[in-house]
């Protein structure tokens, strides 16, 4: 019973230990949160040698101030080495001096470090930063959509005033031709083979308009596979979603049954 205590414990913490792996790789913030694992440990170790550092300079500064305390004792009691004892004082106070300026180094060498530490977003602000990014996506992406279909639009309507011009001026020139064309055997003709070559052109235009259909019904073909196989691959997940929370409901029941 004790190990499979112990197996649900290992299960209820690898679970979430992966939960926040995929979670960091989905945001796709290793980088990140590397560099932040890095600073932290950066900071502790900084802030292991600043209280070693802080120990060993309150050492000193306490055999510092006792020397100094024993010197002006002795100064005051008139002893006759004074000059060596002013020396040695004027030693010691250098060295109390260079020890604050090591402290004091120290100190902005790990404010330093901690500003730096500051400036790396958390792990809120990353997922944050990327729920906005998602957002931002999405808006372009809609907005690319409506500008890509207004570009159709307008390309459409283009060539379809392109194509009432063309049909205007053809329809003005054999009317203006018509009287004259039929007067001569020469000029019914001419205005056949007009005729013919206006026939000729409007069936290649023709082609080239079922050509570009064809392409395009098949790609609406192939966006609606891929939609079909975006739904099935939905489903799936859907299911393994369910089959998932089972598990977990089902986990937390034999943990429950566990610690009673």
């Amino acid at each position: 019973m004790e190990f499979e205590a112990s197996q649900i414990q290992i299960l209820d913490l690898e679970t979430p230990l992966q939960s926040l792996r995929d979670r960091i790789d989905k945001a796709g913030v290793n980088n990140q949160v590397e560099t932040l694992i890095s600073a932290m440990e950066s900071l502790k170790a900084v802030e292991r040698q600043e209280s070693e550092l802080q120990s060993n300079i309150n050492a000193r500064r306490a055999e510092l101030e006792a020397d100094i305390t024993e010197l002006n004792s002795k100064l005051a009691a008139g002893d006759t080495s004074c000059n060596s004892l002013s020396d040695h004082l004027s030693e010691s106070l250098e060295k109390l001096d260079l020890a604050k300026m090591e402290l004091a180094a120290r100190l902005r060498e790990i404010v330093l470090v901690k500003r730096q530490l500051g400036e790396v977003p958390s792990h809120s602000e990353l997922i944050q930063y990327e729920r906005r990014f998602s957002e931002l996506y999405a808006h372009i992406q809609e907005k690319h959509r409506q500008t890509q279909k207004y570009y159709a639009t307008y390309n459409a309507l283009l060539e379809i005033k392109e194509l009432m011009l063309k049909e205007t001026s053809l329809l003005n020139s054999i009317s203006s031709q018509f009287q004259d064309a039929i007067i001569s055997t020469a000029g019914r003709m001419k205005l056949i083979d007009s005729m013919e070559k206006i026939a000729k052109g409007s069936q290649q235009k023709l082609e080239k308009v079922q050509v570009g259909l064809r392409a395009e019904q098949k790609t609406c073909d192939v966006i609606r596979e891929r939609h079909a196989a975006a739904i099935a691959e939905q489903r799936r997940c859907h299911s393994l979603l369910k089959a998932f929370q089972e598990q977990c409901a089902k986990n937390e029941r034999l943990r429950s049954q566990s610690s009673v």
